[in-house]
């Protein structure tokens, strides 16, 4: 069993929010795999299946994401190895895309809440939505929508973000790496 997790915040206020890009590519996810609803109140969270994917968006908010992660991790018995988290990092430009396997949260509350309920030997998909002027914007900016520039891409690196996605079991993470990886969105623009 492989387990995708979307990181966002649940609701219609912060839907197209650069916090919620983890969201956007799980919902392009389950519309791909058209996976089933197959949700439990005690998972916090809306779930989907496709054959032996799951796919998770936590309803928890951002800063308990884990507790949703681990519900399903233990419910299903999904290793730690079969676990892919899609996130936003404000560290990279606007439409970058790393991928690693553990290492730090970079700040980032929704891989806080994983990494203290499940361990941090995850694979990260890191969606770079860029980073405001100054740190007191922080949360204002990761909770502000995309501007109209950055949602006309949205499309394309979403569906750029869909390959790995279902490579990302059967591939070494070094080959995803080397054919996946994105500096910035001016790369998928040329």
């Amino acid at each position: 069993m492989t387990l995708f997790v979307g990181l966002g915040n649940p609701g219609t206020t912060y839907e197209n929010n650069r916090h919620n890009i983890g969201f956007l590519v799980i919902d392009a996810l389950i519309n791909h795999y058209k996976a089933r609803d197959v949700s439990k109140n005690s998972f916090d969270g809306v779930l989907y299946k496709s054959n032996n994917l799951l796919f998770l968006k936590p309803t928890t908010y951002m800063n308990l994401s884990g507790k949703s992660v681990q519900a399903i991790k233990n419910f299903y018995k999904v290793e730690i190895d079969n676990i892919i988290v899609i996130h936003d990092d404000l560290d990279l430009p606007f439409g970058a895309v790393r991928f690693k396997k553990g290492g730090g949260d970079g700040g980032h509350n929704g891989l806080k809440s994983i990494d203290s309920m499940i361990g941090k030997e995850y694979t990260r998909i890191r969606m770079g939505i860029d980073k405001p002027l100054y740190r007191s914007q922080v949360a204002d900016f990761v909770l502000s929508d995309f501007n109209s520039e950055e949602s006309d891409m949205l499309e394309r690196w979403i569906a750029h973000v869909l390959k790995p996605c279902q490579l990302v079991m059967d591939e070494p993470l070094e080959k995803i790496k080397s054919h996946y990886t994105l500096k910035s969105i001016k790369a998928l623009l040329q």
